[in-house]
């Protein structure tokens, strides 16, 4: 989902400095009561280990540059039943900041354009997930069907965000609709693959009950 640089570029850098700034804030609000679930060795573990997941899902797992922007794996409604919003969001930014500092430095000046674009999804996945899973659920216990929205609304939030980079950046020419349309078609077969990873997650983290106070974990996995 890595937007291009130089599709928003100028004094239209502006806009996305302020969205970053605020995704921040948002997330750092939220980090005080993730650290009341299972303490701050807890938070600090799932952060880390999510980080290094993150990294691994830009790094290695397969991604190609389609249109306006890159199609990746990166499984953020995995990462938010397993760890959590505040170590998912912790992850998804220091995940993006390691691989420009380290692999992609040409990527490093779209950093808040690509950070907004993964974060501001993840904060409407966790609202979402308040409505449509009970609150006597365990994460473990979900269905299909539920997954599937989670999916739906990360994904399909980080396809709106990349649209709307590129158009704000570029404009309505055809080239750019084209590329555009290009990226959310290809962006979205994603979705067929992550509701079935979910699952396939939930349910060998059901076997392993042993992990059900495990601090690398969030407590709504199990509770």
């Amino acid at each position: 989902m890595h937007i291009e640089v130089g599709v928003v570029q100028g004094a239209k850098m502006i806009l996305s400095y302020g969205t970053a700034i605020a995704s921040f804030g948002y997330l750092a609000k939220q980090v005080w009561a993730a650290s009341q679930e299972k303490g701050w060795l807890s938070l600090g573990l799932r952060s880390l280990l999510a980080s290094l997941l993150v990294l691994i899902f830009f790094e290695v797992f397969p991604h190609y540059p389609v249109g306006v922007s890159e199609v990746h794996l990166i499984l953020g409604s995995t990462l938010f039943l397993l760890f959590g919003l505040v170590p998912t969001g912790i992850a998804l930014m220091m995940g993006l900041l390691l691989q420009g500092l380290f692999f992609a430095p040409f990527d490093l000046p779209n950093y808040s354009v690509n950070v907004t674009t993964l974060l501001v999804p993840l904060f409407v996945m966790a609202t979402l997930a308040k409505k449509i899973i009970p609150q006597n659920m365990a994460y473990t216990d979900l269905a299909y069907s539920q997954v599937l929205k989670l999916s739906l609304a990360y994904q399909g939030g980080i396809v709106t965000w990349v649209v709307f980079w590129a158009i704000y950046g570029q404009g309505f020419t055809s080239e750019n609709l084209i590329s555009v349309a290009t990226f959310a078609a290809a962006y979205m077969s994603v979705v067929i693959l992550e509701p079935l990873i979910d699952l396939v997650v939930l349910a060998s983290a059901k076997v392993l009950s042993n992990m059900k106070n495990s601090p690398l974990v969030t407590t709504r996995l199990y509770h």
